[in-house]
């Protein structure tokens, strides 16, 4: 980590403090001072800290006082190393500056064009990338864990692991914005990661692939805003979430169809897949949104097994790969005449959040992003009709029914971001197209300073609440972007005025 500080006018005293704790601030580590540096050793970490300002102890913490003049630039570089090897040879903090910037310059030089809304692409582009574990191709969700949805609440997670369900969204907008590479090494992470027995998939893993994610509250922390318990592992990866196998399935067949091409490998894998599907896809979940309660019937669980079958018959036709199509073809009609008929309440004019219910969610606004139903279908039309009065609160969407009691205990959550994209690629699926690009607009706003956004905002407190920053949201935002731009285009209008809201 290098950190420079550059005097632009007059005189300013500053102050550095390095409070260093291993173990998720359990230990405190041995400090001492080595050929000019200073060295941080608990168990296996070591830290060292090389910089050009004089560095002193006081209260357990590092410190160094100084002054910077218009001109002048002080330096900081902090290593982490393997305590049993040796201190790494320096970075040079100054000369390392400008090839770090041509890297990321050069880099998002070769995004694909995407009009109007390019600034945010390459912002959220760019935050992929950050997110992306070089070596494996691995993304992570958020590289922070327990910050809370709710100020002081519970519902605080660990989102440093890498979810099977931002594949598809990831993978395509990698590929719409022409980095393949990139696509490739995401494609081959994840068939890495699920090898093996079908049965064992889990909706989530390790940057390299890691399947044991133990989850752990590490009490001895008070949490972000006093929000406990902070959570190290996430207990979800042990989930039975069916509309993983969908996303799997529609993300390989998109890299089947693109310039990734075929794999052989890949098709064993999603056969073995599909029969597991076969035999479980009926049963109750946890969903999309990993309750911890009681499994239910989720109707998008069965959206997106659809859409697994679906992919797997439209690959094996194209492509003349081996596959049992009947079967599948007659699982794929099964499926959907159970959603439309158990999924839909005729009552509420809706697809509900499960199979009975009267609530809504979110999540089925993908209907017809999926194809599971065409955008004009009348009972697509009623729920996006239904979502917008129950779900669409103060100008952005809420996941969950705020009318479900189990969600408006205090304090509530605030709006997962994502849902509002996927609102507005609705909205573009049914003509809408200004409105959809006023909810882009509002959404946009609310990143921080560097174009940064969370999982979620709060209306209430007007600040963003979640891990941050937050993968889903940042791709749902170029997807959008550029189902946008392509309206646009289509239509031969301008986007409105860009001001946020």
């Amino acid at each position: 980590m290098v950190r420079i500080v550059e005097g632009l006018s007059g005189t300013v005293s500053m102050r550095s403090e390095l409070r260093l704790r291993f173990d998720y601030g359990r230990i405190v580590p041995w400090v001492r001072q080595v050929d000019g540096q200073i060295v941080a050793i608990a168990g296996p970490d070591a830290v060292s800290l090389r910089s050009d300002v004089h560095q002193y102890g006081r209260d357990m913490a590092t410190y160094g006082d100084f002054r910077i003049k218009a001109g002048e630039k002080a330096w900081f570089v902090l290593t982490w190393h393997p305590s049993h090897h040796s201190v790494p040879e320096p970075t040079d903090a100054l000369a390392s500056l400008q090839p770090t910037e041509t890297y990321w310059t050069e880099w998002i030089g070769g995004s694909n064009d995407a009009g109007e809304m390019a600034e945010e692409v390459n912002r959220s582009l760019l935050t992929l990338k950050a997110l992306t574990y070089a070596p494996s191709g691995g993304m992570v969700a958020a590289p922070t864990t327990s910050l809370p949805e709710a100020l002081g609440g519970e519902r605080n997670w660990d989102y440093r692991f890498c979810w099977l369900r931002d594949a598809t969204m990831t993978l395509a907008a990698l590929l719409r914005s022409g980095f393949t590479e990139e696509a490739q090494a995401w494609r081959n992470w994840l068939l890495r990661a699920i090898a093996g027995d079908p049965a064992d998939l889990q909706i989530m893993y390790g940057v390299t692939g890691e399947r044991r994610l133990t989850e752990f509250g590490a009490d001895w922390l008070p949490g972000f805003c006093g929000s406990s318990p902070v959570r190290i592992g996430n207990a979800a990866a042990d989930q039975l979430q069916l509309d993983v196998f969908g996303e799997v399935m529609d993300v390989l067949a998109l890299a089947r169809e693109t310039q990734i091409g075929p794999s052989d490998e890949a098709w064993s894998m999603q056969q073995g897949m599909m029969r597991h599907l076969g035999k479980v896809w009926h049963l109750p979940d946890e969903g999309i949104w990993e309750v911890r309660g009681k499994s239910q019937q989720f109707t998008y669980s069965k959206v997106m097994a659809w859409v697994a079958f679906d992919r797997g018959i439209k690959s094996s036709e194209k492509f003349r790969l081996e596959a049992p199509l009947d079967e599948w073809r007659d699982i794929r009609d099964k499926i959907h005449e159970e959603v439309c008929i158990n999924g839909f309440n005729a009552g509420v004019n809706a697809f509900t959040v499960s199979y009975g219910a009267t609530l809504l969610d979110a999540s089925i606004l993908l209907m017809p992003i999926v194809g599971f139903l065409p955008a004009n279908d009348p009972r697509v039309l009623g729920t996006l009709d239904a979502i917008e009065r129950h779900l669409f609160v103060d100008g952005i969407v809420m996941r969950h029914d705020p009318r479900d009691r189990h969600y408006t205990e205090f304090p509530p959550e605030g709006a997962f971001l994502t849902c509002s994209f996927w609102l507005a690629d609705a909205w573009l699926l049914a003509g809408r197209t200004d409105e959809a690009q006023m909810l882009f607009d509002r959404i946009v706003g609310f990143a921080n300073d560097v174009g940064l956004l969370a999982e979620e905002y709060d209306i209430g407190t007007a600040r963003q609440v979640g891990n941050f920053p937050q993968a889903l949201t940042h791709i749902a935002l170029i997807n959008t972007a550029r189902n946008l731009a392509e309206a646009h285009r289509l239509s031969d209008d301008r986007p409105r005025s860009r001001a946020a809201t």
